[in-house]
């Protein structure tokens, strides 16, 4: 199938398909004309992609990891021996990750609530020194 075939059935971007095949995780074949030539498998690889993106993977570590996931049923499951710790790893990044914004807005309200009562601002106006 051609790009647009795999645009309408992926509902990924021209742009996001190029950006995959630049990464190495996307490999249509290429017509002598140069046109992307799509398979059937290449959308299942662009499902899995975009469901590991959504789980806060980058590209690079999507990379790693793609050839050692299979899809059963609904869901992707670990079909390499070490995978799984490359994502608990990945996973306790992410933890860290989110305890380290909770703790800023956490700084932020301690901020937010010590100013002294003033009249309703509008909450786009932007803050002036």
């Amino acid at each position: 199938m051609r790009m647009k075939e795999m645009v309408r059935r992926t509902g990924v971007h021209e742009r996001l398909l190029r950006y995959y095949e630049q990464q190495g995780l996307l490999t249509p074949e290429r017509l002598p004309s140069g046109y992307r030539v799509y398979s059937d498998s290449d959308v299942e690889t662009v499902r899995r992609i975009r469901c590991l993106l959504t789980a806060g993977l980058t590209t690079t570590l999507i990379g790693r990891v793609l050839p050692c996931i299979r899809a059963e049923e609904e869901r992707l499951v670990p079909a390499c021996p070490d995978l799984v710790a490359q994502l608990q790893q990945e996973r306790q990044r992410i933890t860290m990750a989110i305890q380290e914004l909770q703790t800023s807005r956490n700084m932020l309200d301690v901020v937010i609530t010590a100013a002294p009562h003033q009249t309703e601002r509008q909450p786009d106006t932007p803050l002036t020194g």
